[in-house]
């Protein structure tokens, strides 16, 4: 299996990528306010175009290119994350300022290619300063600014979803490099009782646990808590085997974004069981061949970028589906390659294409050093 993690990683995405253009053919239909009824699927298609190119562009170039470019990297995604505060360029939407828009390249969300860079400047400051990575500074207070800053940004925007994912893949990355535990658990009870503090003081946070806690009161019913209860609706509607693709009932305006963030409820109700236990299956295929690239792959840098990338994937996904099925409070993200969302899915395409060119170089490497070990031969001793 292990020189096979990357056919079983890019056999579980295209999967999941053709699921998710099932479903949007599905559910983009009803969207309200859309004249052409497929604009969403139509664009979305274009959009997998576009992460194909962008894995493939990231599958060709060597590590090191990554390595050498964090720096720059870093000061790019501080700055396209401070441009969602500036006026006339920063997008609003639903109280909350996770997009920009820029001429030739449309609106995106710069906190996609954060999560990747972040990785990228994590893994680049480990591989120099491999040797320190249990001291204080260099060890744990430099990386936790690198990390601390987008971060904070992301968590500003009110993309509170996407700092505790991102947040989860670098204490990842600061637990496997070893950095000390008598650093990072104080930190982190420290960051978790500041984060409960914030919500319990932040009225729209607040509520949305409030629902969260009491889904059957039909007053959560029609306010903070409607989505996840008609999701648990959508998904007890449609039983053991689904009611059949493109007989869901949910997805006719009672289940708001049921295109993007409350996919998964619509593939249980029309696909039934086999299909959701299926996008669960092929995350966990994502997780073990991610982490089955970074076990084979060689240097700090290689292991770090692998590890660290798998979990910007798959912790999305475990927060999208326990929120879906209530099992945590709403926090708005999507499946990655899945849901609608061109911004999202193309970079998580671009870095299935890095840990694909991570596998490819790791085996170019060992081919090198053992030429001969798949052989054998035979010698008489005159």
């Amino acid at each position: 299996m292990a020189r096979n993690c990357s056919i079983i990683l890019c056999a579980a995405v295209a999967a999941l990528v053709a699921l998710g253009l099932i479903m949007l053919a599905s559910t983009s239909a009803w969207v309200r306010g859309m004249e052409q009824p497929y604009h969403f699927l139509t664009r979305q298609a274009v959009m997998v175009c576009f992460g194909l190119v962008a894995a493939i562009i990231a599958a060709w170039c060597p590590q090191e290119y990554f390595r050498k470019s964090a720096l720059w990297m870093f000061i790019v995604v501080i700055i396209l994350l401070g441009l969602c505060f500036m006026p006339g360029i920063g997008v609003e939407t639903y109280g909350s300022k996770r997009w920009i828009k820029m001429p030739f390249i449309g609106q995106f969300q710069p906190s996609e290619l954060a999560k990747i860079v972040v990785v990228i400047c994590l893994a680049a400051w480990f591989a120099r300063w491999q040797t320190e990575v249990r001291t204080f500074w260099r060890g744990f207070v430099v990386p936790g600014i690198i990390a601390g800053i987008p971060i904070m940004l992301i968590a500003i925007e009110t993309d509170v979803g996407s700092a505790l994912s991102l947040s989860v893949a670098v204490a990842a990355i600061l637990f496997c490099v070893g950095t000390r535990l008598r650093y990072t658990i104080p930190t982190g009870l420290l960051l978790v009782s500041l984060a409960s503090w914030y919500i319990m003081n932040d009225p729209v946070r607040w509520a949305r646990i409030e629902a969260w806690l009491d889904l059957e009161n039909p007053v959560h019913q029609l306010d903070r808590g409607m989505q996840q209860w008609r999701a648990l609706l959508a998904l007890g509607n449609g039983g053991p085997w689904g009611v059949g693709l493109g007989n869901g009932v949910e997805k006719f305006g009672t289940l708001t974004f049921a295109h993007i963030d409350f996919i998964f409820p619509v593939i249980g109700e029309e696909l039934g069981l086999p299909f959701t236990l299926g996008v669960v299956l092929c995350y966990v295929l994502i997780a073990v061949a991610g982490c089955g690239i970074a076990l084979q792959s060689h240097g700090v840098f290689n292991r770090c970028l692998a590890l660290g990338l798998t979990c910007v994937i798959v912790v999305p996904a475990i927060q999208n589906i326990a929120v879906t099925t209530a099992m945590l409070p709403n926090d708005g993200l999507p499946l990655p390659f899945v849901s609608y969302g061109g911004t999202s899915l193309v970079f998580s395409l671009a870095a299935v294409g890095i840990l694909v060119g991570i596998h490819r170089r790791s085996h170019v490497r060992a081919r090198q050093e053992f030429p001969l070990s798949p052989e054998t031969r035979l010698a008489v001793r005159l």
